[in-house]
């Protein structure tokens, strides 16, 4: 199954005491690049989890952001003994000297240790994390995959479309080499007039000029690159998406070839048919992985 670059996840649980939310989400890109947030001491684990997310996705953009869902546990607290020891200190400093002031509530939250936070982060907490962020990414591989069943169902779509032109190509080719014949046979008599010239050399002559406006060979190879986009709509561990581009990249060789040798009008419209197909699939192909 293919799986498109856009998509979301979402997973949450513990990390001691602490209730957690992990959010990731991805966009389409040529290569895989990430976006870590991790609230307060997590930020630790980036390396760890931008790992996770290496081995897990292949191509786009991902934002992963980590927070704590009750904000007050990551929020610094005052050490209140500390300070009532800071207060004390510096009254006892100021009576003894004689300074003058006040001692205020924002000149003792200056003073070191005031504050103090909660435990740090750990070992256990770290591979918490990363089993969350874990289940984020198996969450949003399922989002990517859901899309990417219907871009696999419009990209058939289309593919049966080209395929139609196609036929009514490779119907009408024949017929065109057989007018362009006659065409050329018939001008080459009138230029000749009463000259005379070798009946077999004249029929060579016409074969060549023939063979030059023949698109069975671009036909064929186009039918392999369509064969072998549908079987790479079956997916693969890491990705599809740049072989289908250059899958398209082929298509398009072979059309502009059969439009420029055809020089016919039905041919040609069915080329142009065949062109916005294939430029309907590219936009559809880079949102694939």
């Amino acid at each position: 199954m293919i799986r498109s670059m856009t998509g979301f996840g979402v997973a949450a649980g513990t990390l001691g005491a602490r209730r957690v939310a992990v959010d990731i989400r991805s966009v389409n890109h040529r290569f895989l690049t990430s976006t870590i947030r991790l609230s307060g001491d997590l930020s630790r684990f980036e390396f760890e989890v931008r790992e996770l997310l290496r081995k897990r996705i292949t191509r786009g953009h991902v934002t992963i952001s980590v927070r704590f869902e009750d904000e007050v546990a990551d929020r610094p607290t005052v050490d209140e003994a500390r300070v009532a020891a800071w207060v004390a200190i510096l009254r006892e400093l100021k009576a003894k000297h004689g300074l003058a002031g006040d001692v205020d509530v924002a000149s003792v939250l200056r003073l070191p240790d005031v504050f103090t936070r909660q435990e740090a982060a750990g070992d256990d907490d770290g591979k918490a994390l990363l089993a969350l962020c874990d289940q984020a990414v198996d969450a949003l591989q399922r989002s990517r995959e859901v899309e990417g069943a219907t871009t696999s169902t419009y990209l058939l779509e289309r593919l049966e479309r080209i395929e139609a032109a196609l036929l009514r190509i490779e119907a009408r080719a024949p017929e065109r080499v057989i007018a362009h014949r006659e065409k050329v046979k018939a001008a080459v008599e009138e230029l000749l007039g009463t000259f005379s010239m070798d009946p077999q050399r004249l029929a060579t002559e016409v074969a060549l000029l023939a063979e030059r406006i023949d698109v069975g060979e671009e036909i064929a190879r186009f039918k392999a690159h369509i064969t072998a986009f549908r079987q790479s709509l079956g997916g693969a561990p890491d990705g599809v998406g740049k072989r289908l581009g250059f899958l398209l990249q082929e298509m398009l060789r072979e059309a502009n070839t059969t439009g420029s040798k055809a020089n016919d009008v039905a041919i040609t419209t069915d080329v142009v048919s065949i062109k916005e197909e294939l430029e309907r699939l590219r936009e559809q192909v880079e949102n694939i992985e």
